[in-house]
């Protein structure tokens, strides 16, 4: 995926600073569309002459149209610029038990969507995914369609694109990337599910301004995704943000990786159906939706087996403060539903974990569509590269001032 580099502009081509005026004044559209050519040059500090000849080729490539004209007390009538709606993304999220496949627009506005039960082989989920999604595309063939963002709940190999780590899936070495840039003929992006929701709250959120955060995804398994110095952290084989597979009791219940206490065995949608099924000596398998209506309704084993899943996310949570020292960390998944009887039980596990100073900031995630958002923004970065309009601020002297 390319970023680019705002930090470090002090030898560019012109190829390059051209490149990166481009990134920063379609960010800046998109950030405050609608905005006038003579809003973004102030905005931007970039010349007049240089926003002109840049947001004319962005026209020109349907990337972005003219909207309404403005009104002053006196001088031309300013023509105000939005992205154009018109182009779309295809995305799909790939859960244990359900796959959502998506259509949406530029602007991360979702116009369609579907679900459907997760196959137990890959090849069979890829064609399904790939039914679906030129579905999409046959009942909206009036729009340009960008691409394919994909997210995963596992990891894939950066350079061959297989699946390689996915225990909760169970889907292994299979060439997903390819078979669905077969099928569609679009380019095909994918990204762990937990690095996903980082991109959906730095692109869609307002999370701009952080620089060192963290995105906990809950649901069958725990997932870490790491957002430092303003950069989305991989680490070898795309592999870093494995906490939920750290182990916290290697006498512990036994995990889909192999191993035995890791963290997502005490603080996933799982263990909380199984805290329930201890407390309640009910064998009968419910939702995870099911026990959350349960704690509303004052079921007193399923408030039990709530608390009891906070407390061990919270725990949890400590390694992330005592190990990244994050500025604040984001909780992804359907318990964010429980948020004020879970939030003073998180607050209370991780001020344990802290060193020294306050405790990061925890809060929910906006919204139930990150992991959907994010892999909008997948697709979107290999256009408008970085996201952070902060950054633009260290970029616009490359060319133009």
């Amino acid at each position: 995926m390319r970023r680019l580099d705002f930090t470090n502009t002090q030898v560019a081509s012109s190829e390059t600073a051209r490149d990166i005026n481009r990134s920063v004044l379609l960010n800046l559209i998109r950030r405050k569309q609608p905005i006038s050519r003579a809003d973004l040059a102030r905005v931007s500090g970039l010349q007049r002459s240089t926003v002109s000849l840049i947001t004319e080729q962005l026209i020109d490539e349907s990337w972005v149209i003219n909207g309404p004209t403005g009104r002053l007390p006196r001088g031309r009538r300013p023509t105000f610029l939005r992205l154009n709606e018109n182009r779309a993304i295809l995305v799909a999220d790939i859960r244990p038990a359900q796959i959502t496949v998506a259509l949406a627009d530029v602007n991360g506005q979702f116009l369609e969507q579907v679900a459907f039960p997760t196959p137990s082989d890959a090849a069979a989920g890829a064609q399904k995914i790939s039914s679906r999604l030129r579905d999409l595309m046959r009942s909206h063939s009036k729009l340009v369609f960008e691409g394919v963002g994909i997210s995963l709940p596992g990891r894939f190999e950066p350079v061959s694109k297989r699946i390689i780590f996915a225990p909760n899936l169970k889907w292994r070495d299979f060439d997903l990337k390819r078979s669905l840039e077969r099928s569609t003929g679009l380019r095909v992006e994918m990204e762990n599910a937990a690095n996903a929701c980082v991109l959906a709250e730095v692109w869609f959120g307002h999370a701009e301004k952080i620089r060192d955060m963290v995105v906990v995804t809950v649901s069958e398994g725990i997932g870490s995704g790491i957002f430092l110095n303003g950069q989305l952290m991989r680490g070898a084989h795309g592999m870093a943000g494995e906490f939920g597979h750290v182990s916290l009791d290697p006498a512990g219940p036994p995990c889909t990786c192999g191993r035995r206490g890791c963290w997502e065995v005490y603080a996933s949608n799982r263990a909380g159906l199984r805290y329930y099924a201890e407390k309640n000596g009910d064998s009968n398998a419910i939702s995870f939706q099911e026990l959350m209506s349960r704690a509303n309704s004052s079921d007193s084993a399923a408030i039990h087996a709530l608390e009891k899943m906070a407390r061990a996310l919270g725990r949890g949570m400590r390694m992330l403060v005592a190990g990244l020292a994050p500025e604040e960390i984001v909780v992804v998944g359907e318990v964010t539903s429980q948020w004020s009887r879970l939030e003073p039980l998180l607050t209370a596990e991780l001020g344990e974990g802290v060193l020294f100073g306050k405790p990061p900031r925890i809060r929910p995630a906006e919204g139930i569509m990150a992991r959907l958002r994010g892999s909008v923004a997948l697709v979107l970065q290999g256009e408008f590269g970085v996201a952070v309009p902060e950054a633009a601020k260290a970029a616009v002297a490359v060319n133009g001032r």
